[in-house]
């Protein structure tokens, strides 16, 4: 570990403890920066003075606890004077006449909550995911005479995944000039072991937008190679695994939508400065559309085999596999979808613990079901055993299962007796 004493940056201030901002603050602290973090949720302060914390990260409570027993991170409602200021905080979409505009009322919020405290030669640093020239523009209305540091820096983290890739990941520093930048590398050498980038600030901000825009625009083109397959009599996941053999293609999987914080919220923020997004607004729509598409194929079941009344078992409202996480989940829209017709539907989620929508016991959610619909990926849902699938047999009225994610041992619930339809799969 670097010696503290030698750092032109001692103390830091990190504003918003979610997903990111916790992570971050409690590697600064275990590396030997003083960290005070901020978030304006007096509960969620409270939850992590006393380490019952509403993020299931591996490993993440360990690291939250020495950090705080160590007295190197201490968390609060209001910032302090710091020699940096790392802000973490949300930046969702919201639609303004039928546009899509990045929400930057967080982000302006915490640069007011840290006006009063600046001082000659602070560093500012943005993590937080903005349309690019954001961090410019902050940085001209801060600098007001006061010398000021400030550079974006963008996570690249996946949940279930976050202190590993903390680490291990590259990472992208843009400065708004040299200083900056290679004050904001100061920082981060203290525990990143990749390599790490400099550009400036603008770039910076394109490149976060674009990696995430690169998935749903690939997850956007295997949603439409499924409908085709669909079309055609071609199982589409067979077909995929075959073209990826090729040694320059490598097609994502199809699924029921895109959700999580990133990919299915970054691309709409080049489709607001620039006309010329037409193939990320197509994808960004496609994707969104598949929710409704999947409610297509349940109620193509229901009609073939004229239930009436049906109930819908729902496995998995998580965004993805094996995490808890169920921002912009696809789930939810498919249930409305579902509901709006009249059709009754019960959750299952092995990993979540509160959602919109009550959440119940597997038993409970498949008794006198007529379909269940898998939305994600949970290995426990592959790991279903022969014997557990014959109880949920004999608890359902119809024997149906959907799989939008591929995640099931087919033959395995043919041979109990369910109809298995899968996603993308004309066959």
């Amino acid at each position: 570990m670097e010696n503290k004493d030698n750092r032109r940056i001692k103390k830091i201030c990190v504003i918003g403890l979610g997903y990111i901002g916790l992570p971050t603050a409690s590697m600064l602290a275990n590396h030997g920066y003083y960290v005070v973090g901020v978030d304006v949720d007096r509960e969620r302060i409270r939850r992590i003075k006393n380490g019952n914390l509403n993020i299931k990260e591996p490993g993440l409570k360990t690291l939250v606890s020495g950090a705080i027993n160590s007295g190197n991170l201490k968390v609060k409602t209001t910032p302090e004077n710091a020699d940096a200021y790392i802000v973490c905080v949300p930046t969702p979409v919201k639609w303004e006449n039928n546009s899509p505009k990045c929400n930057l009322s967080y982000i302006y919020s915490a640069i007011e909550s840290i006006k009063p405290y600046l001082r000659d030669r602070n560093l500012i640093i943005i993590e937080s995911t903005v349309p690019p020239k954001t961090t410019e523009r902050i940085y001209r209305y801060l600098n007001d005479g006061r010398k000021i540091y400030m550079a974006y820096c963008p996570e690249r983290v996946l949940p279930g995944k976050i202190l590993k890739e903390l680490v291990e990941n590259d990472r992208i520093i843009g400065g708004v000039n040299k200083e900056s930048a290679e004050l904001a590398r100061e920082i981060y050498s203290s525990f990143v072991d990749g390599n790490i980038y400099l550009t400036d600030s603008t770039t910076a901000e394109m490149v976060k937008l674009m990696e995430n825009t690169y998935r749903d625009v690939n997850i956007a083109l295997a949603n439409e190679f499924a409908k085709i397959c669909e079309e055609i009599n071609v199982n589409v996941w067979e077909a995929i695994d075959l073209a990826n053999k090729h040694p320059r293609v490598n097609i994502l999987n199809p699924g029921p939508g895109v959700g999580g914080h990133c990919i299915s919220v970054d691309p709409w923020f080049i489709v607001e400065i620039s006309k010329n997004a037409k193939l990320i607004r197509c994808a960004r729509e496609l994707n969104n559309s598949m929710p409704y598409y999947v409610c297509d194929l349940v109620f193509k079941e229901l009609k073939r085999r004229e239930i009436e009344n049906p109930k819908v078992a729902i496995f998995g409202v998580a965004y993805k596999g094996n995490v808890e996480d169920t921002r912009e989940s696809p789930g939810k829209n498919i249930i409305e979808c579902l509901t709006s017709k009249g059709v009754s539907v019960s959750i299952y989620d092995p990993y979540v613990k509160t959602f919109e929508y009550p959440l119940e016991s597997l038993k409970e959610c498949v008794t006198k079901g007529d379909v269940i619909l898998v939305i994600t990926d949970h290995e426990d849902f592959k790991n279903f055993k022969e014997e557990e699938i014959r109880e949920i047999y004999d608890l359902m009225r119809n024997k149906i299962v959907i799989d939008t994610r591929n995640i099931l041992k087919h033959d395995l619930w043919r041979k109990v007796g369910f109809y298995v339809k899968l996603l993308g799969d004309g066959k």
